[in-house]
């Protein structure tokens, strides 16, 4: 079974960077090939690990409902089998990590039927790695569509700002009360720069899930998004790294394996730091 792990947060706390260094310490790893997913629209996921943009989900559900239109596309096992075979083809292959753009949001008519046949198929597909790594949208449409459900680990992403935690909070109290199948949410604040402020302190410590890690803030980052390149690229001795890859460390080490499915309630511990 995989493990998957999902990050959500407001815009601009550097998912897409995290998500990018977590499938970067899974890929050095090689325990096993890595599902990188982005489902934000604004796609640049394929930006941050150097990899292409090719066909997306959106793509794939607009061509089988102009396919329908037009009497091409028939429907129950026609309509699955179509799906089934241009999602697997609209995968980038990479080195131990592949690729799926989730894409535009839906546009006109009714997507019900359709959608429901596409979680399917990426579920078996993700059940095919040893991790799914799922770089989420800003805000929690992902959560209050259910796009984002049965995920072992939800990382909450904040800035060191109170409104990126009051953001992160509402995201982990509504995947609460959506009851999404998540085993444990952990929160991550990226971008620090020295210790953090008092008032901030008492936020983290009041806060409804553990703080799993505190990313510093690394100009080297943006210097690679500067110059166009991935950030997967970047120094082994970041400080963002380090920290990041001593919290993937302990996703992995630490979810004990009943019959072969990660279990992250195992997770323990204070948080990670550079």
């Amino acid at each position: 079974m995989s493990l998957t792990i999902a990050l959500a947060g407001k815009g601009g706390t550097g998912k897409t960077t995290l998500a990018a260094l977590l499938i970067r310490y899974l890929v050095r790893l090689r325990a096993g090939a890595t599902l990188a997913i982005d489902a934000d629209p604004a796609a640049n996921l394929h930006l941050a690990l150097g990899l292409p943009l090719g066909t997306t989900v959106g793509d794939i559900r607009e061509g089988l409902l102009a396919g329908v239109q037009a009497g091409a596309v028939g429907t129950g096992i026609a309509r699955r089998d179509y799906l089934n075979t241009e999602l697997r083809l609209a995968v980038e292959e990479g080195d131990q990590v592949d690729l799926l753009v989730m894409g535009r949001p839906e546009g006109q008519g009714c997507y019900c039927a359709v959608n429901h046949m596409l979680r399917e198929i990426i579920d078996g597909l993700g059940r095919q790695y040893s991790f799914v790594v799922i770089d989420n949208e800003a805000g929690m449409e992902h959560l209050s569509r259910r796009t984002t459900r049965n995920v072992d680990v939800l990382l909450a992403v904040s800035d060191p700002t109170m409104r990126g935690l009051k953001a992160a909070e509402a995201i982990v109290k509504l995947a609460d009360e959506l009851q999404i199948q998540v085993g444990r949410c952990l929160l991550v604040v990226n971008r620090a720069a020295g210790e953090l402020p008092a008032p901030m302190q008492q936020a983290l410590a009041e806060f409804p899930v553990p703080l799993a890690a505190i990313v510093p803030n690394d100009p080297a980052i943006g210097e690679l998004d500067a110059l166009g390149r991935p950030v997967a690229s970047i120094d082994p001795r970041s400080p963002a790294v380090a920290a990041l890859e001593a919290l993937a460390s302990q996703l992995v080490a630490r979810c004990s394996m009943a019959g072969g499915q990660p279990s992250p309630r195992a997770i323990t511990g204070g948080p990670a730091r550079a």
